[in-house]
């Protein structure tokens, strides 16, 4: 079995996430942070971290096997350092660093680093200098073809320094321009419209997708479950793939599961009224995947010593 970083939907191997109790820490620090980093409500923290704990059971559920690093406590973090997704990229050649476009998370991908270095998973480039880029602006369509959203969190800057550092790893970067939406301050990402559950097949919310980019889906074989509208500001198409097919969404979504369902998918739901609905950030933003099963070998790869 090929183990590599390209791919959104291959079985997970090892992922990296960041639990409530080291994210919120205390009723002190969230109660400083959680209006200025635009929380749509307080988060109750002992909630909070039983909900988390039953989120891991909910993945280990899916798949006993994955392996989960857990980021730790550090200075300069705010609670947004529940959602790792947004501060690496993974690919062939190992992690890319990225430059946080909302300033409270910039210490974020120092903190990963770290985890990284620790787990002996490499540190292969970093997004730098004026150059912004939100790993939740980022998604392999297939394991040679990255897509990378161009808004608020994400500049083209950022995009111009991403494409260097993938087009050695062999892949393409389709650069999908994202919509205005609620604003500069609102957290609309790339996956907020996407996520990828198979190889052939991803969930999307097609209201607020550019024409090119979903042409582009079709184009490429990829089947289609739409998000209806009354699920869609219920992160109803923030769904991660633990497997080919296998998947884990916020519970309180279900026509899109229904959905899914019919296109084949199994499905797990979790309960997250403390750590996802409250900070807008779903199963995918509080995961960072570092190694999934690939279908082939990739021309550019580059393992943690431990695989």
């Amino acid at each position: 079995m090929v183990i590599g970083y390209q791919s959104e939907v291959g079985r997970l191997r090892k992922l990296v996430v960041k639990h409530a109790r080291d994210a919120f820490v205390s009723d002190a620090k969230i109660d400083a942070e959680w209006k200025p980093l635009n929380y749509f409500g307080r988060p109750d923290l002992a909630a909070a971290v039983a909900e988390y704990d039953r989120f891991v059971e909910a993945l280990q559920a899916l798949d006993p096997d994955v392996e989960i690093a857990f980021l730790p406590k550090g200075p300069g973090l705010t609670m947004d350092a529940l959602y790792p997704r947004d501060a690496a990229i993974a690919c062939n050649k190992g992690m890319i660093l990225c430059n946080m476009g909302k300033p409270a998370r910039r210490a974020e991908p120092a903190a990963e680093r770290a985890l990284f270095q620790e787990h002996g998973v490499p540190v292969y480039g970093a997004i730098t200098g004026e150059g912004h880029v939100e790993g939740g602006d980022v998604a392999w369509i297939d394991e040679k073809t990255l897509a990378v959203g161009r808004g608020y969190r994400t500049n083209d800057e950022g995009i111009r320094q991403l494409r260097a550092l993938i087009e050695p790893c062999g892949a393409e970067l389709v650069v999908v321009p994202s919509p205005h939406y609620h604003g500069p301050s609102d957290v609309f990402h790339l996956m907020s419209v996407l996520s990828p559950i198979d190889h052939d097949l991803a969930l999307v919310y097609s209201p607020l997708m550019v024409v090119p980019f979903r042409e582009l889906l079709l184009e490429r074989g990829i089947r289609l479950v739409e998000v209806p509208d009354e699920e869609f500001e219920s992160m109803g198409c923030n769904v991660l793939a633990v497997a080919p097919s296998k998947c884990l969404m916020l519970d309180g979504n279900p026509e899109t599961r229904r959905r899914l369902e019919k296109a084949g998918a199994e499905v797990r739901v979790y309960d997250g009224t403390e750590i996802s609905r409250k900070g807008a950030g779903g199963p995918t933003c509080m995961t960072r995947p570092i190694l999934r099963e690939l279908r082939t070998a990739p021309a550019v790869l580059t393992l943690p010593a431990a695989a």
